[in-house]
This record gives C-alpha cells, sequence and structure tokens, in this order.
C-alpha cells in the first residue's frame, strides 16, 4: 500500500505504526503454525526415547505409545497363584524354541530383544536388565486370574506409559517360566517361545 501513498500527501505514522504491527504479528502466528508441529513430533519422540530398550520391541497390544494415564498396579499376589509363582524368584532368560520346537540361539535377531534377567516384585511392579546389567525396562506387571497370560505395562522415568503389552503363557512353576511371542499377530502358527529359569543373579542397585 505504501507504493501507492501521494508525494502531496504524508501518511500518519500512527497509521503505519498499526499496520506493521499486523504484520508483524502474521508473521508470528505464520511462525508458530510451522512451529508447533515441530514441538509436537520431537515431544513425542522423547517419549520414545525415554523408553529405550525393551524385552518386547516387537508386535504389542499397544504398538504406539499412549499417554500417561492412571493405571491401577496390581494387588499382592495370592499365595498360590500364577502371579505368586512369577514374582517367587526372579528370571533368567536361558533358552528359545521356534514354533518346531527347534533351539534358537538367544543373540536370533527374532528373540535377542526378549532376553536379560526379570525382577517381578509382589506389589505389582518390575524390572528387567540386560544379561550385562544394563537397564532395560521397567513398569507394572500382571498374571490372569488362570495362568494363561502376562501383562507388561512399561513405563519410562516419568511414570508415562511406553507400551502394553499381553503375552500367552506356555509354562510357569517354580522352575521354568515360558512365555510365546508371535512376529506377526495374523499368523498365529509362527511364533517363539522365550524360556526362563529361576536364578539368583541379584538385581542391579538403580
Amino acid at each position: 500500500m505504501l507504493d501507492h501513498v501521494s508525494h502531496t500527501t504524508r501518511p500518519d505514522p500512527d497509521a503505519l505504526s498499526g499496520a506493521a504491527d499486523v504484520v508483524d504479528h502474521h508473521r508470528e502466528d505464520s511462525a508458530m503454525y510451522k512451529i508447533a508441529p515441530i514441538v509436537a513430533a520431537l515431544a513425542a519422540a522423547g517419549v520414545l526415547a525415554a523408553c529405550g530398550s525393551n524385552e518386547d520391541t516387537g508386535s504389542a497390544t499397544s504398538p504406539a505409545p499412549v499417554p500417561a494415564t492412571a493405571v491401577a498396579k496390581s494387588a499382592p499376589a495370592a499365595p498360590g497363584s500364577p502371579a505368586a509363582m512369577l514374582a517367587s524368584t526372579p528370571w533368567e532368560t536361558t533358552a528359545a524354541t521356534d514354533a518346531h520346537g527347534a533351539p534358537v540361539a538367544l543373540n536370533d535377531a527374532n528373540v535377542s530383544n526378549y532376553v536379560g534377567f526379570a525382577y517381578f516384585d509382589n506389589d505389582g511392579t518390575f524390572t528387567m536388565v540386560n544379561l550385562d546389567d544394563s537397564p532395560k525396562m521397567h513398569g507394572d506387571w500382571s498374571v490372569s486370574p488362570d495362568g494363561r497370560t502376562r501383562t507388561l505395562v512399561a513405563k519410562d522415568d516419568a511414570g508415562q506409559t511406553c507400551f502394553t503389552r499381553v503375552v500367552d503363557i506356555v509354562t510357569l512353576d517354580d522352575r521354568n517360566f515360558t512365555y510365546r511371542v508371535h512376529p506377526d499377530d495374523a499368523n498365529k502358527s509362527a511364533y517363539f517361545d522365550i524360556v526362563h529359569t529361576p536364578t539368583t543373579h541379584p538385581e542391579p542397585a538403580a
């Protein structure tokens, strides 16, 4: 508009100042619209990064991180229950087999994410570490009353839920805890059984 101002009439300085303010605010608003999605993406990435590596990086009940919610912890495991059995000892991943019963090396890409030491506390919380004692994940856990499934709710250090995963339990007694994972949830005929046995390995300090 300034290109059309007459040379014989001076523009009102206050009017020009107001127009400049409008332009500046318009620029600021546009910049905010451009920056907001970036900030949101970075925040989401932060949640993912905070969760770190974990036993369950395969398919999950909730494959994407979900917002933090008030997830009730399990009640103390009833004596003699499947949950009490799981909490009775620390566990170490000692073997894995495929759907044909053939052994699978623990460093195989199909099972390596599930290898480590697991500590299921009676208050419904758990901690898992890698075989070198480096942190793996932590959160809340439960076992169905019939002993058929185990549920993990992995959380980051801020208490936000990273993912929830439910696996079928194959064996759970005082000598063996084995659960089944499916690389493809749509194909139940393909799976790996992850075998754990009791260990005396102490839980690393937080």
